[in-house]
């Protein structure tokens, strides 16, 4: 009995032993990688790089602490009273986004700056909206980036899925190969926001369209008698649309068209009545990576931004880069 007791005892005491030693040796095994800061705004190891941002509102190049720039992004690209969760996802992204901006492109189009305010180029700006809970958000998150094997992402965003989001191919006509941290998810901002961002409709001149699609991109569509979606992609939006003669990509006539007038390339209708295209959608976007709305309606359901992050893209960490 006694022997048993001490073999039972010297079983526990061994398993109990080598678990620790697999776990440390996992946990050892495989750490973090860490993706480097581009060294033209790098300060050096663990500490907050700075940029140079082109501020087009006042035409000039204003050097900043990386950090600040994120508070004025986030500030641009939400609504400052957001779920404090949904502010900290932003914070993440926004970071993540100007370094890999720098990274692959090396700089801004106005010449010396490493990014700019211009939302068409990068993000929108707006510090003017700066309150305690961007502050809290952009603090809280501090040096944190997302990362797939070690790199940074792609941090694309954008304000509302329409319920679904998409592809990088669908969403931006983008010509590399899909990142694989891409995916096509239920967003949860379907039956939430307002309209012009939920739900969508715009009636342009046939006249108009020709010429901008001429223009724009090179193709001449003729007397316009036929409108309609020829292809769709994953998450169901126009990836090829023929307008009379031209068959386009729905996110380059988006662009085209104006993308606060064509607001999604999710269309739910498209029609001729009399001289006029009639199109309507659903989303405000390009759909691809992070919805806003969607994370917000998260964040009210008690998801964390970390959570948040990784329902949107899959695969990725979050790393923290300075303190």
């Amino acid at each position: 009995m006694i022997f048993i007791f001490v073999l039972v005892a010297l079983i526990i005491a061994l398993g109990f032993s080598t678990g620790c030693t697999l776990k440390q040796k996992s946990k050892e095994s495989s750490p973090q990688a860490l993706p480097k800061i581009p060294e033209k705004i790098s300060k050096g190891e663990n500490k907050e790089p700075e940029l140079k941002v082109y501020v087009v509102k006042d035409k000039k190049i204003e050097q900043m602490k990386l950090e600040d720039y994120v508070a004025g992004v986030v500030a641009g690209e939400v609504e400052n009273y957001w779920e404090p969760a949904a502010l900290a996802a932003q914070a993440i992204l926004a970071r993540t986004y100007v370094l890999e901006f720098i990274k692959d492109k090396g700089g801004s189009k106005y010449q010396g700056a490493d990014i700019s305010t211009d939302f068409e180029e990068a993000q929108a700006w707006n510090p003017d909206n700066i309150n305690e809970n961007i502050k809290k958000a952009v603090e809280s998150t501090r040096g944190m980036v997302v990362t797939y094997q070690g790199d940074f992402i792609k941090a694309w965003f954008h304000s509302h899925s329409g319920g679904m989001t998409a592809t990088a191919k669908e969403g931006l006509n983008f010509k590399g190969e899909e990142p694989p941290y891409i995916q096509v998810v239920k967003s949860p901002d379907e039956n939430v926001g307002p309209e012009g961002k939920r739900v969508w409709r715009y009636e342009f001149w046939k006249d108009e369209v020709r010429r901008l699609i001429k223009e724009k991109l090179g193709q001449d569509t003729g007397e316009i008698n036929e409108v309609g979606v020829v292809e769709r992609g994953p998450s169901g939006r126009a990836v090829k649309i023929k307008i009379g003669n031209a068959v386009v990509h729905g996110a380059d006539l988006r662009i085209a068209l104006d993308p606060m007038k064509m607001r999604s390339n999710l269309i739910t209708s498209l029609r001729i009545e009399g001289n006029k295209i009639v199109m309507e959608g659903k989303g405000f976007g390009h759909g691809v990576g992070l919805s806003q709305w969607g994370a917000n309606e998260m964040a009210k359901q008690g998801k964390k931004a970390e959570d948040i992050i990784k329902y949107y893209f899959k695969g990725v960490e979050i790393v923290k880069l300075w303190n």
